[in-house]
């Protein structure tokens, strides 16, 4: 893989699946610029608590298939102690300075991401732990009670 590589958003998509639980005040990928590009979501909670966050990581092979990870992780014992699981820290590391998803359990307010640009995913995608070229997708489904209320899919490639 080169050295230039270089990650792209391309589209993203957030789904409530229980509208008395929860629902996207917003969520949308915005192009600044040709070279600032970021998405941001914001889920308002009716009910709490997300105890639960399952994810997976897909890459595009004549259709999208799983590629290396396909993870559920107890959100709020992983909170407590963040380094107990190395690939959901690898990945919860594109959100910490962008989300109020930093204190642990439980949580009482809506959920923030805010801003996460291209540049930083770029970073993260292609020096701190380099993946090889192709177009991606990672797919989150947040659990509450055992029960799948919000599905969010964030898609780029990297070139």
């Amino acid at each position: 893989m080169s050295n230039l590589s270089k990650f792209e958003f391309t589209n993203i998509n957030c789904t409530s699946l229980d509208n008395e639980f929860d629902s996207f005040e917003y969520c949308f990928l915005k192009s600044v610029n040709r070279t600032y590009k970021y998405v941001s979501i914001k889920v308002n909670l009716f009910k709490t608590p997300v105890t639960k966050v399952h994810f997976s990581l897909n890459k595009r092979f004549s259709g999208y298939r799983p590629f290396l990870y396909n993870v559920t992780v107890d959100a709020c014992r992983f909170l407590q102690n963040p380094a107990s699981n190395p690939i959901v820290n690898y990945f919860y590391g594109f959100l910490t300075t962008h989300t109020n998803l930093n204190h642990t359990c439980p949580f009482v307010a809506d959920i923030l991401f805010d801003k996460i640009n291209v540049e930083f995913v770029n970073h993260r995608f292609s020096k701190v732990l380099p993946f090889p070229e192709g177009d991606y997708y990672l797919e989150s489904n947040w659990i509450a009670y055992d029960i799948n209320r919000a599905v969010i899919k964030v898609y780029g490639t990297l070139s």
